[in-house]
């Protein structure tokens, strides 16, 4: 079975805001759109069905390390701006 690539009038590419360059093609379980003169692409599932993606490691979402005492230890260290105005 060929697929059937089907270009959508009026449509906007996000990446590059040209109009007229989205094209839209499908297989069994996903929906595609991808950008004739940029080569942007994108796809979603066709029940609505959100794809598998890995939260990104960031300071907020890690477990903070304990110390023997148990309780939660932060490890960013600061380090102090000296400001003074009197210096030119």
């Amino acid at each position: 079975m060929s697929i059937i690539k089907r270009f959508v009038a009026g449509a906007v590419c996000p990446r590059c805001a040209q109009m007229d360059t989205i094209r839209v093609y499908r297989n069994e379980i996903r929906e595609y759109r991808e950008c004739v003169k940029c080569d942007y692409k994108d796809g979603q599932n066709l029940d609505g069905s959100p794809d598998s993606v890995q939260e990104l490691a960031t300071r907020v979402n890690q477990e903070k390390p304990v110390n023997k005492s148990g309780a939660k230890v932060d490890t960013v260290i600061a380090q102090p701006i000296n400001f003074d105005p009197k210096i030119k």
